[in-house]
């Protein structure tokens, strides 16, 4: 008996679009220095190419829309800002493309609900994405830490592992939640969900990421595709 994964996920989607999305970014413990010191190693290389400093949070929502200002360098033209937040996206991704030590995952729905019933449908797809790691682990009677971005104030992701019946159980303990600021890894797990929304809700204005999954994710995912829940 073995733990095998650290899982890291988070979310993407939104009520507009339909769809809902958990992406991830994996890798075994032993491993995890070895994924980690690339991400690291990625940090010091936008440091040196753009300017951005390590310590300064990659949401991929914002930067690569330009809407955050990620480089100590150039000036406030917010146009310059989406034309850096894209190439910093497809540095970010050639090295997720490129680390022999991690993969990557990302399950999805489309529903029509709305408000209140729209966060409804959102737990249910990581309930049954707890679920579908859980037998993967079952089957092979190995065990996962899972991570995701957060305070732990939504009871949603709780109550997701505490149903699973303990006596086949793969899932140690609760989800650890990780300040998104703080944590590399969470950074590259956002990126991935953002990437997976893009390939899935095509429009005119994010046709610069169309391909982004098919060229750097898809051979990472072991599924080879995201999975509909």
């Amino acid at each position: 008996m073995t733990i095998s994964r650290m899982l890291y996920v988070d979310d993407s989607g939104s009520v507009d679009s339909g769809l809902i999305i958990y992406g991830w970014i994996e890798c075994s413990p032993d491993r995890w220095r070895n994924g980690l010191r690339a991400v690291l190693e990625l940090r010091k290389q936008l440091y040196r190419d753009y300017q951005v400093p390590p310590a300064t949070e990659l949401h991929a929502t914002k930067f690569v829309n330009g809407r955050d200002r990620i480089s100590t360098g150039g000036d406030d033209d917010k146009t310059h800002w989406k034309t850096l937040g894209r190439a910093v996206a497809v540095e970010c991704l050639t090295v997720l493309r490129d680390c022999p030590d991690v993969k990557i995952g990302a399950v999805w729905r489309r529903t029509t609900a709305k408000g209140r019933a729209y966060y409804d449908e959102r737990g249910a797809v990581y309930n049954a994405l707890v679920e579908m790691w859980n037998a993967e682990h079952r089957s092979s009677d190995s065990y996962a830490f899972v991570s995701m971005d957060g305070n732990g104030s939504d009871p949603t992701y709780f109550d997701a592992h505490r149903a699973l019946p303990l006596d086949t159980r793969h899932l140690i303990e609760d989800p650890m939640f990780h300040d998104s600021r703080r944590s590399q890894w969470v950074q590259m797990a956002d990126l991935v969900a953002y990437t997976v929304f893009t390939h899935l809700n095509r429009h005119a204005g994010n046709e610069f990421g169309w391909n982004w999954y098919e060229d750097f994710l898809q051979g990472k995912d072991l599924a080879g595709a995201p999975v509909e829940l």
